[in-house]
């Protein structure tokens, strides 16, 4: 995953976690973790407590997390356990599941349950969690290929993308020093369905998790047809999909960077009237080159602090961690996750 690079800003980076713990503590939701037999897995849920961010739900069995916890002075309370060991749990969870779901038989439901991931998805479908927060020994890949399984993409999307925040000295945008950057990590080569799909999710990341009216730029190497290449037709197609299928989604370009998230750039490229030319806070990248070599560019030379990434796309809430990640960050991720689970809530309660 291209994002975080820890080696710069760690008291801004402990600034932005503290900021999203608060936000996240004043709506606890219940998160499961199935690498439950993970010293740091095991850490992250106790600060998950401690904090008053989260109810954390390990996956397995009761005696042998607490067994491990009790070795590394680990603090148990408040969490809840689901035994996926026991065959007799996993029936009764693909009765529940087969009740009111038709995509998986109960005899498959009970057999993929054998895995802590696979029967963490399950319990969020069931709505029993809210968010799953994995990947500590799961790889990014597996847990995407899980997740697309059982819970699957939300409407307008077309594939899992990622969104990373990005802290950048000296930028003076809308949201003052930061922007939504995406897709940064996971898809290579978006169709204009998939990156409508990166825009359409990052709109929604970036509301839900940090309260911005989303100002989406489709970026390319033009500026309003100012260059001719066919690949330039995935972009606007893109921008006219995002339009169809989300027209409250504030959307345009293509746009070069600058004319982008610079008013005077954009006042003199951008052919017409426009609501996010210049004013852009958030930046879909047209492919993985662009995206990773984007983030490195404003990470080494800019000395930008990025946060996340942040797994989007699902249709319901679910992070990965990276493997390295200390605990602290495993925190934020799971105070992000939280946050967007709240508002997924939030806005279902609506409907």
């Amino acid at each position: 995953m291209a994002f975080p690079d820890r080696s710069q800003g760690e008291s801004i980076m402990n600034e932005f976690i503290k900021n999203m713990t608060e936000k996240a503590k004043k709506n606890p939701k219940r998160v499961a973790f199935p690498e439950a037999m993970n010293v740091d897995i095991l850490r992250t849920a106790e600060q998950v407590t401690a904090a008053g961010i989260g109810f954390p739900v390990l996956m397995g069995k009761p005696e042998a997390i607490e067994s491990l916890a009790g070795e590394h002075q680990i603090s148990t309370a408040g969490f809840d356990y689901f035994d996926y060991t026991e065959e007799e749990n996993r029936l009764k969870l693909a009765e529940e599941y087969t009740a009111g779901h038709e995509d998986f038989s109960a005899k498959a439901v009970a057999r993929k349950s054998k895995d802590p991931v696979r029967c963490a998805l399950f319990l969020l479908k069931l709505h029993k969690v809210d968010c799953v927060a994995a990947g500590k020994e799961y790889s990014t890949g597996d847990v995407i290929f899980e997740t697309m399984g059982i819970v699957g993409l939300q409407e307008g999307v077309e594939s899992v993308s990622s969104l990373g925040i990005a802290d950048i000295p000296g930028f003076d945008g809308p949201q003052g020093q930061m922007l939504g950057l995406a897709d940064c990590a996971i898809t290579a080569q978006p169709d204009a369905k998939d990156l409508a799909g990166i825009a359409i999710s990052s709109a929604d990341t970036v509301k839900n998790l940090l309260g911005w009216e989303p100002r989406v730029a489709m970026l390319s190497f033009s500026t309003c047809g100012s260059a001719e290449h066919e690949s330039l037709e995935v972009v606007r197609e893109a921008v006219k999909l995002v339009r169809e299928y989300r027209p409250d989604v504030k959307v345009d370009g293509e746009f070069q960077l600058d004319s982008a998230i610079i008013p005077a750039v954009a006042a003199k490229k951008v052919k017409w009237e426009s609501e996010v030319a210049g004013k852009a806070n958030v930046l879909i990248f047209p492919n993985l080159h662009a995206g990773n070599i984007g983030v490195k560019l404003i990470q080494i030379f800019g000395h930008a602090n990025a946060y996340g990434p942040v797994l989007q796309g699902f249709a319901q809430p679910v992070c990965d961690f990276s493997r390295s990640a200390p605990v602290d960050e495993m925190l934020g991720n799971v105070a992000m996750l939280v946050i967007r689970a709240a508002a997924q809530e939030e806005q279902h309660g609506r409907l």
